[in-house]
């Protein structure tokens, strides 16, 4: 007992990024992303839970204990180079390490708040587009994303799901919020919301998080949606119009499964007819029965987007949005095509199966760097 309460309290270490010269302190019991997110820095994040990748960074000197096993997320050469995950590394020694801090894609506060169902239309037999109504507005860009839990869940971490916003910020009433939601087999919330919620019920509801949206780039767009990951590129399409920033040639691909997973081209054509540059809409269906009479293209995503996008294709800026192993494929072939990872920019959608095997991939291990040059 005198041993408790006396114990020292866990000691703080220096991070350094490089190549900006930022330093801050970093606690023992917290990792080096929500380090850097309390200091307000832009350092490049989606997930949170070490499932998507996007805040690898390179571990110049010192050590870090890893929550997670990360090769099934880094490439070969990127485990030989020193990478960790920003999100799943806690430092035991003073670190440095290399990462390229992006511009913010805004800097709104984090509200949390709650929100009255007044809106639930389906729209495949598996997602439903819920509309809540807030009790204050929360601001937000296009393609970031808010937590959302019910009452009787609030409690426990794990009724909390991210769902991002399927709609540009409303103007004319900020206090109205979209989302699709896609039933997750097994799932704690998201069938609850497809098959059971009511109008009127209330949602707690913290936002905004995330840095996925419109970069600033030249030369042609392409954005891959797979499910309901059209929800991010939908709310980032429609703000990009709202903004004037809608001049690009843009390739939209939807990933289905069948033509009755196919939704939300009424929102589709209307961001076609508001682009000021030219736009291409190309649905994708990977188990349409045949004899269907369905006359688009059949298969996997990424076994198309050579013949979709063509000898150009090495010259898009790319953004991915829905299952995992979609978005690696693409990826995959988006590289070999020479689209370099500064012109790809993606939101992998975890559905709480994908968040457990993050989490539960090893034992916590200590990794110090290579001693690699900067």
């Amino acid at each position: 007992m005198w041993a408790k309460l006396f114990r020292r309290a866990p000691e703080a270490h220096t991070l350094r990024l490089q190549p900006s010269g930022e330093a801050l302190s970093v606690g023992a019991d917290e990792s080096l992303l929500q380090a850097a997110l309390r200091e307000g820095l832009p350092f490049p994040h989606n997930c949170r839970v070490g499932g998507c990748g996007e805040c690898k960074c390179r571990l110049v000197s010192g050590k870090v204990k890893e929550l997670t096993d990360k090769s099934y997320l880094l490439s070969a050469e990127e485990l030989q180079q020193g990478y960790i995950l920003a999100c799943q590394s806690r430092p035991r020694s003073d670190v440095v390490v290399e990462v390229a801090l992006r511009e913010a894609v805004a800097a709104h506060p984090v509200v949390e708040t709650t929100g009255r169902i007044t809106g639930l239309h389906r729209l495949t037999p598996d997602i439903v587009h819920l509309t809540l109504t807030l009790v204050q507005p929360m601001p937000f860009s296009g393609g970031q994303h808010a937590e959302l839990s019910v009452p009787w869940a609030a409690a426990s971490d794990d009724a909390v799901r991210r769902y991002s916003f399927a709609s540009a910020p409303d103007l004319a009433d900020p206090t109205r919020v979209d989302f699709f939601i896609r039933k997750v087999p097994g799932g704690r919330l998201s069938p609850w919301l497809v098959d059971q919620a009511r109008l009127g019920e209330v949602l707690t509801v913290r936002g905004p998080h995330g840095q996925f949206g419109l970069r600033p780039g030249e030369g042609p767009m392409v954005c891959v949606a797979g499910g309901s990951g059209l929800a991010p590129i939908k709310a980032m399409l429609e703000q990009a119009v709202a903004d004037g920033q809608a001049s690009r040639p843009l390739t939209l691909i939807l990933a289905a499964r069948t033509q009755a997973d196919l939704y939300g081209l009424d929102a589709i054509d209307a961001i076609r007819r508001q682009w000021g540059g030219r736009f291409r809409f190309v649905p994708v269906l990977s188990a349409e029965p045949e004899g269907s009479g369905w006359a688009g293209l059949r298969g996997m995503v990424a076994d198309r987007l050579d013949e979709i996008l063509g000898e150009r294709i090495g010259e898009h800026q790319a953004w991915l949005c829905g299952p995992p192993p979609m978005i690696d494929a693409c990826e995959a072939v988006l590289r070999r095509a020479g689209v370099p990872d500064a012109r790809l920019h993606a939101d992998r959608f975890l559905d709480a199966s994908h968040q457990a095997q993050a989490q539960v991939q090893s034992q916590p291990h200590e990794r110090a760097s290579a001693g690699l040059a900067a």
